[in-house]
């Protein structure tokens, strides 16, 4: 006789087995493309040419006055790690010499980056920090770090470009024009060229003491203006020789060489004079140097027009002029 429990059968769990599947090293070309599938999936296949950019934050290029100053980087790159060199544009962002926002005007560079051009934000010691010519050197010294580092960031060593707006339109003017004055210059990385192709301004003071020579929103020659802090909290007017040493234009002669100068300065500018640009101008020309000059009708002291296609097709235009 069978008791009731006798018939209960007791059925052992099912247990799964995983595969483990070992990790291996292997290149993009050894890796299979996955044959796994299922409903409703849906296939693309993009094109492999097309460029995206890398971005690389605050890199330190150099430590001055107890504090680091760095660069932002962005990099075109390919989805298969082609390598290939592009040309530096080398960013100085203004500020009125004041502590910079480097980060400012990344979002309109990464159209230009989009074209093929390594771009480089540059810091520099502030006037409270350091007075001129610190921000020259500064700038000076971040070009030598690109240039000896080129080959890491993808650069074409012989292309190189200033581009800056407002107080960094100064300080890359100054940048180029003053190549070969040591006293505007340091030892860093001196194993680096500082030769560059062109320069591309925007909108920067190029004779500090005329800058109340024309309507302005503000004071340019008090000792606590931008202008009498960069010459080391002067009053510009009665230091003329220290603002002559601080400006651009003076350092235009004929026998000192020169880049090319792209100038955009709108006519509407109400903190540096449109008049700043004008004087520029007439001083390269008068120095036969190279240089072109577009004034943006109704633009103010920066903004959206000096970002359109259309000017960047200028500054492109005028950048492949003077390749190498």
């Amino acid at each position: 006789m069978y008791t009731w429990y006798g018939m209960i059968r007791y059925i052992m769990p099912v247990r799964e087995v995983q595969i483990v599947i070992e990790p291996r090293q292997m290149s993009y070309e050894e890796f299979p493309e996955s044959t796994a599938d299922t409903d409703g999936m849906r296939e693309l296949i993009t094109g492999r040419d097309d460029r995206y950019l890398v971005y690389r934050e605050n890199i330190v290029y150099v430590q001055r006055d107890g504090m680091d100053l760095h660069l932002q980087l962005i990099i075109p790159a390919f989805v298969d790690d082609r390598k290939e060199k592009f040309p530096c544009i080398a960013y100085v962002q203004g500020s009125a010499w004041k502590k910079q926002n480097v980060y400012w005007s990344l979002p309109q560079l990464v159209k230009f980056a989009q074209r093929g051009y390594v771009v480089a934000s540059i810091e520099y010691r502030s006037s409270g920090v350091a007075p001129f010519p610190a921000q020259v050197q500064d700038v000076k010294t971040a070009l030598r770090f690109l240039r000896k580092n080129a080959r890491e960031y993808g650069i074409d060593p012989w292309n190189f470009y200033l581009w800056g707006d407002s107080s960094g339109g100064h300080t890359a003017l100054m940048a180029g024009i003053t190549y070969g004055m040591p006293e505007l210059d340091t030892d860093d990385y001196g194993e680096a060229s500082l030769k560059i192709n062109a320069v591309i301004d925007y909108y920067g003071p190029a004779d500090i003491a005329k800058m109340n020579d024309a309507l302005s929103t503000m004071d340019h020659t008090a000792p606590d203006s931008p202008e009498g802090l960069l010459i080391g909290g002067r009053n510009v007017l009665e230091n003329r020789e220290e603002a002559q040493k601080a400006s651009p234009i003076p350092y235009i002669t004929d026998d000192r060489a020169a880049p090319p100068v792209l100038i955009l300065h709108g006519d509407k500018d109400r903190i540096v004079p449109f008049e700043q640009s004008l004087l520029l101008f007439d001083a390269l020309k008068a120095h036969r140097k190279k240089a072109m000059f577009y004034k943006l009708r109704g633009a103010d002291h920066g903004g959206p027009q000096f970002w359109t296609d259309q000017v960047l097709d200028i500054v492109e235009r005028f950048i492949k002029t003077y390749y190498r």
